[in-house]
């Protein structure tokens, strides 16, 4: 998991560097070389046009033209004032080229912006902001250094109007607007370049987990045992079941009152008290909430669900039910839960509305004593000791019912095979991410359960 580090973080890990003994000019020229290659080898040799802004963000810019220049690019510079001193002033000096006023700059075939970085508390003046926006519209390549300009860094929040890119160049490490809505959209291909910054964090992104495959010595317990609770709507559970099936889990049993149609032959069925079989003391993971239902009857399931003593994950209906009950009504496990709500559920289980998506997601799990899987475009894992996660995008072709359902049985087989809460989250939200990417365009919920082993084959 790489790390994902907020404006200040950033900051600090640039003072230690500086403090270690690398000077900001160094860093500097390490960034915009890095920016101006990566820039070369994805738009070629076509002309450029580079804005510069007056911080340190504009003397990457600076950097980046000065270095294109020598590779042999015709390189023009557009900037907002002079850099006020330092490190930029110096870089600005180096470029020892003509500098354009932003006023009306002609466009170039590629577009470098170079204007704001990491750290910007305003949008931009609305005037910078529509030059901005027609020299955008009129390249053909844009580029974006660090951040594109108009973007809150920790939050990923629109502060201004901000166009399209087609490539991100950002330094050390990711920063949390590169992975959260709205802004992430706009990023287009994001590259990390090393500047020789040592960074870590508390949240990081979702990467690719590494999980042990069964040995010789396995059998289907051994392998996780997972028990999914049926409720009024027996289909989605069902679902569920598949999914924990196809993700790993050696044994799996679908606890309902009656036969449910479309669940696959590996999983077994179990027909009566839900009592008397949750009490089998196997169970390894208990899944709960997909079709349960919001009646006293689905309430009382739920109650049976958190006397059982598994390890749970809790999705759908059971969130809306626990959000009646509201906090602390999970503090009597002696595990770790895990919930896995849409933004809709969220806001049920967590009223307090300030912060980035991370902060909210972090402060739940404080509260609720639970992992937290904030689902969406920008899904955030964050566990109740402060850890969070943020995930790559995945395909929108997953904004369709049931994949939450999917969801759900992929986390219990990870769970069930032993992985301890937030890792199973984490892993659960790659795996579900690849299956879709698998399952290809116009995919619907029924497909990642097919789609699971393939996945799951990258990660023995």
């Amino acid at each position: 998991m790489r790390p994902i580090l907020t404006a200040a973080e950033m900051r600090a890990a640039e003072d230690r560097a500086v403090a270690a003994g690398t000077s900001v000019e160094t860093l500097m020229d390490r960034a915009g070389t890095a920016a101006a290659e990566a820039i070369r080898r994805y738009a070629g040799s076509a002309p450029a046009l580079v804005l510069c802004g007056p911080g340190n963000n504009g003397g990457d810019g600076y950097v980046i033209a000065r270095r294109l220049r020598e590779a042999g690019v015709a390189v023009r510079v557009a900037a907002v004032g002079e850099p006020r001193a330092g490190a930029a002033a110096a870089a600005r000096e180096a470029w020892a080229g003509p500098v354009e006023g932003i006023g009306a700059p002609e466009p170039a075939p590629v577009l470098v912006d170079a204007l704001f970085g990491t750290g910007l508390a305003r949008g931009l003046d609305p005037t910078l902001a529509g030059q901005l926006a027609r020299l955008a519209a009129a390249a053909r390549v844009r580029a974006a250094v660090d951040l594109p300009s108009g973007v809150a860094t920790d939050d990923g929040a629109l502060l201004s109007p901000v166009p399209d890119f087609d490539l991100t160049i950002t330094f050390a490490t990711l920063k949390p607007a590169h992975r959260l809505q709205p802004a992430a959209r706009h990023m287009g291909r994001i590259v990390v370049a090393d500047i020789g910054i040592e960074a870590a964090s508390r949240l990081g992104e979702i990467g690719r987990p590494r999980l042990p495959p069964p040995g010789p010595d396995d059998h289907k317990y051994t392998r996780g045992y997972a028990a999914v609770l049926a409720g009024e709507m027996p289909g989605a559970s069902a679902l569920t079941a598949a999914a924990a099936a196809r993700a790993g889990a050696g044994y799996v049993r679908l606890i309902a009152s009656s036969h449910v149609a479309g669940t696959p032959d590996a999983v077994v069925q179990a027909e009566g008290s839900a009592r008397t079989l949750l009490a089998d003391e196997r169970i390894d993971a208990l899944a709960a909430g997909p079709g349960l239902g919001r009646s006293a009857r689905a309430d009382a399931l739920l109650d049976r669900a958190l006397a059982a003593g598994h390890r749970l994950v809790l999705d759908a209906d059971a969130l809306v039910l626990l959000a009646r009950r509201g906090e602390g009504a999970l503090d009597a496990l002696a595990g770790t839960p895990i919930l896995t709500p849409h933004a809709g559920e969220f806001a049920q289980l967590w009223r307090e509305a300030g912060g980035s998506k991370v902060e909210r997601a972090r402060a739940a799990a404080a509260a609720w004593r639970a992992v937290f899987v904030f689902k969406g475009a920008d899904t955030v894992v964050a566990a109740p000791d402060g850890r969070a996660a943020i995930a790559a995008p995945a395909p929108a072709w997953l904004a369709s019912a049931g994949t939450g359902d999917v969801l759900t049985g992929i986390v219990a087989a990870l769970r069930a095979r032993g992985l301890e809460a937030f890792d199973a989250a984490c892993a659960a939200v790659w795996l579900q991410g690849r299956a879709a990417e698998l399952a290809g365009p116009a995919l619907i919920a029924d497909d990642l359960p097919r789609a699971l082993p393939a996945a799951l084959a990258e990660c023995l």
